[in-house]
């Protein structure tokens, strides 16, 4: 057997050519500028960004070749320092004699840490190297604001079923192989955007075929359920599905929430993270307009705890619901916002005589607690005392909401505290 057929069909059938790239129309074309940089050779620091399987290595090599300069391969979980300088300082070498400066691909540049990553920037900025980094990571998170700053992203976005269908059907054309439609259709969705993940699927139901072509769908069902789908509990996508059901509870869509909330936990994540969320979103969405949805988050967290998966999975969906069907108001957290701000800008201003304790009598006499009025004696005079600094007389920070309760406590304030009054606190 040629040695060549023993590697896995992802790593034999790496793009070759820019016609064999495959998915990446938006940041690979002739009127792209990543296109026109690199056919006059005018960049100097690259950086892919986007999920596994997009063309991320496969774009470097075919950008060495187009080039025609030499090219080191480094993954950053591997190499350190002292391999990245050796990179550099041949580099420097072929300049000296007249060559032409070598393309480092680093792949996983987010696993550098900052000191690493500041080891290249010497090089960059004087043009001894011409730098690709990769990474699944978002740079602005992962990448330190020095080299970011001379480096140009170029976000690669998940391959679409067409561009993995087309990928599948040429692959298997050349080993001689012809699929069903719907088998075509079933590799490309399981691989979720995955170029790699489609030819390791295509490679194992190639290998395990035993029917005449064209082979279909029925006889390779097992071998899809074989591809985890993509989630990282640390990564971008972790956080974009989170930020989703975050999103569908504060804009009551309780039919998204639920389905996020069971990408979250089919994808392995800890339900208490899940649950400490809720509470936030309970506090911080839905607040005043409906007080008893935080006793329900705080409740299902604590059920959670004692409980753990896979009932917990019920309690989630039970408390997701509900806040994503609850009114709401985002009020109190933008009352604090407000509160915050205002005290960043002002500083450490007197507190009013009357709020302050006087326990003795020099204080009493210094006019501590002077004109203070007891709310369970007169709840409207007390209400209508100024009770911030004179320099905030009359701010406003809370403003609540029309909605459900948080509507009956603006009521409250508005009979306690008349607009005359408000105005002169």
């Amino acid at each position: 057997m040629d040695v060549s057929e023993q590697k896995p069909l992802a790593s034999q059938y790496r793009p070759r050519t820019a016609e064999e790239l495959v998915g990446q129309d938006v940041i690979w074309n002739p009127a792209s500028p990543l296109w026109k940089l690199v056919h006059g050779d005018r960049f100097h620091s690259l950086l892919f960004w986007g999920p596994p399987g997009t063309g991320k290595t496969s774009m470097a090599r075919l950008i060495a070749r187009l080039v025609a300069r030499s090219v080191v391969e480094l993954s950053a979980v591997e190499a350190g320092v002292k391999d990245i300088r050796a990179v550099i300082q041949e580099s420097k070498d072929q300049l000296l004699l007249g060559g032409r400066a070598t393309i480092l691909f680093l792949d996983e540049i987010h696993r550098l840490n900052r000191n690493q990553q500041d080891t290249l920037l010497p090089a960059v900025e004087a043009g001894d190297i011409k730098l690709i980094g990769a990474t699944t990571e978002n740079p602005s998170f992962s990448v330190n604001n020095a080299l970011l700053s001379r480096s140009l992203v170029v976000p690669f976005g998940k391959l679409s079923l067409e561009a993995l269908s087309k990928l599948v059907i040429r692959v298997a054309a050349e080993r001689g192989r012809q699929l069903e439609e719907d088998l075509v259709t079933a590799l490309a969705r399981a691989a979720d955007g995955d170029a790699r993940a489609v030819l390791n699927l295509l490679d194992a139901v190639l290998s395990v075929a035993t029917e005449q072509e064209p082979i279909g769908l029925e006889a390779s069902r097992p071998l899809l359920t074989m591809i985890a789908r993509h989630f990282d509990k640390k990564g971008d996508y972790h956080y974009d599905i989170v930020s989703a059901l975050i999103k569908c509870i504060r804009a009551t869509d309780p039919d998204a929430a639920l389905y996020y909330l069971a990408r979250l936990l089919d994808g392995g994540e800890d339900p208490l993270f899940i649950a400490r969320r809720l509470v936030i979103a309970a506090s911080e969405d839905i607040g005043n307009a409906l007080p008893t949805a935080l006793v329900v988050a705080q409740g299902a967290m604590a059920a959670i705890r004692d409980i753990g998966m896979p009932e917990a999975r019920i309690i989630l969906a039970q408390v997701t619901t509900y806040l994503a069907s609850s009114p709401k108001s985002n009020r109190s957290y933008l009352g604090i916002g407000e509160a915050l701000a205002c005290v960043k800008a002002t500083g450490d201003l007197r507190v009013p005589l009357h709020l302050r304790n006087a326990p003795t009598r020099f204080m009493k006499e210094q006019g501590y607690g002077e004109g203070y009025v007891y709310a369970h004696d007169d709840p409207m005079k007390a209400a209508q005392m100024n009770n911030l600094p004179d320099a905030l007389r009359g701010k406003t920070f809370y403003r609540p909401s029309d909605q459900g309760s948080e509507k009956q406590i603006a009521e409250y304030l508005k009979r306690l505290r008349p607009k005359d009054e408000l105005k002169n606190r």
